[in-house]
């Protein structure tokens, strides 16, 4: 199977959890040694937040917001790299045809963001597309897609699925702004849509959640 999995800066980064980094890098190669084609793109999390905040407090803007986001991001794919040794590449891959090019030779490839106006999500949306994904895993903060935002409503529920058409109703943000963190972001809601590409959302602090995805057990929201 080809397969493109989303660590979310919320898991890893947010503050960054050197253990659960451990457990992510141990997963993708178990899933290479099995036999898959991977690739892992990483997210900066609060530490993204964070180093953008203070880029807005000196005045710098959107678009100069969004580098110093990637920046982080591709640091912490760059640990990622590190540990994986062989079996990954370095350097952090920073256009989806280098990651390409890698991934069809068989390595593990993990990047971070690529240019302003476009999150890691859409980063793994359109990798996706271009390796012609069997299957897209996000590992997120939350156990799944709910009706509504569940840190802010205590009656939303989690959905077992969800349809492409129905994906985008369920946000309230519907274009890129520096740091946002929703559960799938806008833009890549638009590649998903037009890809048709099997997608599952779990709840990644627990990162056996990604192998069950793979294994086509039931486990977080199905996008499909």
């Amino acid at each position: 199977m080809r397969l493109v999995v989303r660590v979310g800066g919320s898991v890893v980064a947010s503050p960054l959890n050197p253990e659960l980094i451990n457990k992510y890098v141990e997963l993708l190669g178990d899933l290479r040694r099995r036999g898959h084609v991977v690739a892992a793109v990483v997210g900066g999390g609060s530490l993204s937040r964070d180093l953008i905040r203070a880029a807005e407090a000196v005045g710098l803007g959107q678009s100069a917001q969004d580098e110093v986001a990637i920046s982080v991001s591709r640091v912490v794919a760059q640990l990622f790299g590190l540990k994986l040794g062989k079996l990954g590449f370095l350097p952090v891959p920073t256009t989806v045809e280098d990651a390409a090019r890698e991934f069809e030779r068989g390595r593990v490839i993990v990047m971070g963001g690529l240019r302003p106006g476009m999150t890691t999500d859409a980063v793994a949306a359109l990798l996706a597309e271009r390796v012609k994904a069997d299957l897209l895993v996000k590992a997120t903060d939350q156990d799944g897609i709910y009706s509504r935002d569940p840190r802010r409503f205590p009656d939303a529920r989690k959905l077992d699925s969800v349809s492409f058409v129905d994906l985008a109703k369920l946000f309230e943000v519907d274009r890129h702004v520096a740091g946002i963190h929703q559960i799938v972001d806008p833009k890549a809601v638009v590649v998903l849509k037009r890809l048709r590409l099997r997608t599952v959302v779990v709840n990644g602090f627990r990162p056996e959640n990604v192998l069950l995805a793979v294994n086509g057990e039931r486990v977080g929201t199905v996008i499909s």
